[in-house]
């Protein structure tokens, strides 16, 4: 009988008890730390204002776009607005290839998500490139937006000075004294500790989190392709 429960494994030494245990320990308290970040989180004080009501350019229900402004990003009855800056520059190069692999799980997520808050991609690249680059990968549920025409990406730090892209995440609420700033995944603006990735959204990212319970890890050298044939 372990510390915490009453649950052996076939063929398990008493050596793997014990320091499962003692992980169990660890994940008991990851997890209460867990909870009490996002509690912190929930507790942050209203944000600046929406610096302004940006047009984007989003697909209609025909092949003609339209224009949305971010006020109508809201879907009625939410309040929160969650909005993933995809590092899609819109030259002649592809996405960010990070980027598309957390998309495409979010993709799976969308409906969930949307169940509860508001939900958008942003992406500098022309709103064809956009919609191409989703149809190739078989997002069907992602709400894409073109901020070609305006300065979003900039203005909340999805975009360096010299124009590169930043993956961002953006929390926005609305208010009785209008949209308000709520949140930003700061962890990738600040320092990387040794031996650490910026791990901004890895909370989201199904990928990392899976590899993190193997043996091998998530490993240093190895990043997201587009695909692995």
């Amino acid at each position: 009988m372990g510390e915490h429960h009453d649950k052996r494994f076939p063929g398990e030494s008493d050596d793997y008890r014990a320091a499962r245990d003692s992980l169990l320990t660890a994940e008991l308290n990851l997890r209460r730390q867990i909870e009490e970040v996002a509690a912190q989180r929930r507790a942050l004080p209203p944000g600046g204002p929406l610096k302004e009501d940006y047009a984007f350019t989003e697909a209609s229900g025909s092949d003609a776009a339209k224009q949305t402004r971010f006020s109508e990003l809201f879907e009625n009855g939410k309040d929160s607005l969650f909005v993933y800056s995809f590092m899609f520059a819109g030259n002649d190069e592809n996405p960010c290839p990070a980027c598309t692999s957390l998309l495409d799980g979010l993709n799976g997520s969308a409906p969930h998500i949307r169940a509860r808050i508001s939900f958008a991609v942003v992406g500098k690249a022309p709103l064809p490139r956009l919609l191409d680059w989703a149809e190739g990968r078989g997002w069907n549920n992602l709400r894409l937006l073109s901020s070609e025409g305006n300065s979003y990406n900039a203005d909340y730090f999805g975009e360096t000075p010299d124009g590169g892209q930043i993956p961002a995440i953006n929390i926005f609420r609305k208010t009785s004294d209008g949209i308000l700033h709520a949140y930003n995944s700061e962890l990738l603006y600040a320092p990387w500790e040794e031996g650490q990735h910026g791990r901004h959204a890895d909370m989201l990212w199904p990928l990392w989190n899976a590899f993190d319970l193997t043996p091998d890890g998530r490993g240093t050298d190895w990043f997201p392709r587009f695909s692995y044939n």
